[in-house]
């Protein structure tokens, strides 16, 4: 059974999610929602059968998992840089 975080995504992170039975890889796209993320998923094999052929799709705050937080490497890297210039 898919259990769903409970952090918010960010631009860049990757996340897991489950869509028509299938787990579900993609990366999250910039955007101005708040109850949703918008999800790239075209580097799926199948996204065209999982998405009706769309490479995008809207997945709710409390239906996804964080696989890589992209975005805490790009802070990290920020006071890297802030710190030895």
């Amino acid at each position: 059974m898919f259990v769903p975080d409970r952090k918010k995504a960010e631009p860049g992170d990757i996340i897991a999610f489950e869509q028509g039975g299938k787990m579900v890889k993609g990366k999250v796209l910039p955007s101005k929602t708040k109850n949703s993320i918008i999800v790239d998923i075209s580097d799926m094999k199948d996204y065209e059968t999982i998405n009706y052929g769309y490479p995008n799709t809207v997945i709710s705050h409390k239906k996804y998992r964080i696989v890589e937080n992209t975005s805490a490497d790009n802070e990290n890297a920020d006071r890297l840089r802030r710190v030895f210039g």
